[in-house]
């Protein structure tokens, strides 16, 4: 039996970044003394969530992953509580921008650093205006407590990304997010959805599922969101199986055996009913490919896009 308790930390983030990583730091430490050795923050929850508008100044909010004072602050408490704690920071490179995490193992080591995706830009979410896309491409790393791996925010939305971090051999998929109202539709409410299709993972690739969200109202020189907590951990079945609500900070834990998780995952076929060969079109742009896999002759539908291989 290998057990696994995740938690979820889900909290208010402020002007003062001090005071958030101090908030974020107790919440944690809650986490540990209530058994998770494997704790989970939101986005970006050093501060508040800046990509509301389009401002230059707050580039310089930006650290470099090496001398990063939030992760090395964390990596000491990791080690300190022996917990996995993957911390979400605004990463600089040279002179590219990146939203990205630091996976820290129990004992303090850094083992590397994932970078998002899939990066949103609408109203309230202009992600694009500070970073460049993610070129670590997906990542899963084998922490004291399993093999985890780690998406960021928009990135959860994807079933591509998902199936990604389980082939490259994911027990569990970890989510930090920061999301909330639409500034541009008043009357959306997108929770459910969002909750939804990562319980869509869940099923799909027959393991836990954790996203961690923030909460509060957070003003912008152009907008305001309103985030809706509603953090959730979702189990093997979708179902949910610890969560928050849409207000409240704290932590929630669940509990899982990877063992009987790996078990289960070979006993339903997932992976071993997979057709990779037919997966051509998720290659391209507009599904549009050739029998041969290259220029825009058709739609692989014909016998040679039935092959394995």
């Amino acid at each position: 039996m290998s057990l696994l308790t995740v938690a979820l930390v889900q909290m208010a983030c402020g002007p003062d970044a001090g005071a958030n990583a101090d908030r974020c730091e107790t919440l944690v430490r809650e986490a540990a003394a209530a058994g998770a050795n494997l704790v989970l923050p939101p986005e970006l929850f050093a501060h508040p969530y800046f990509c509301k508008d389009q401002d230059s100044a707050h580039f310089a909010l930006a650290e470099e992953a090496a001398t990063s004072g939030l992760v090395a602050r964390f990596a000491a408490l990791a080690a300190e509580l022996g917990v996995v704690l993957p911390v979400s920071f605004f990463e600089r490179a040279g002179q590219a921008f990146y939203n990205s995490a630091a996976m820290i193992d129990a004992d303090g080591t850094v083992l590397g650093v994932y970078r998002k995706s899939h990066i949103p830009d609408g109203p309230g979410y202009q992600e694009k205006y500070y970073f460049s896309p993610g070129d670590t491409g997906f990542r899963v790393w084998p922490t004291r407590v399993g093999r985890v791996g780690l998406g960021i925010c928009w990135d959860q939305w994807f079933p591509e990304a998902a199936r990604a971090m389980a082939l490259l051999g994911a027990e569990i998929l970890l989510y930090p997010t920061a999301i909330g109202s639409e500034p541009a539709d008043e009357g959306a409410f997108t929770r459910d959805r969002w909750r939804r299709v990562m319980q869509g993972h869940a099923v799909a690739n027959h393991m836990p599922v954790a996203a961690a969200n923030r909460v509060g109202s957070e003003r912008g020189a152009t907008c305001a969101i309103e985030f809706y907590g509603s953090s959730f951990v979702a189990g093997h079945d979708g179902a949910v199986a610890a969560s928050l609500d849409e207000t409240q900070e704290g932590v929630a834990l669940a509990t899982f055996d990877l063992d009987t998780l790996a078990r289960g995952r070979a006993e339903w076929g997932f992976f071993r009913d997979r057709r990779p060969g037919l997966y051509g079109p998720l290659l391209t742009r507009d599904g549009v490919i050739s029998c041969s896999g290259q220029g825009r002759a058709g739609r692989g539908h014909g016998p040679e896009g039935d092959r394995e291989k």
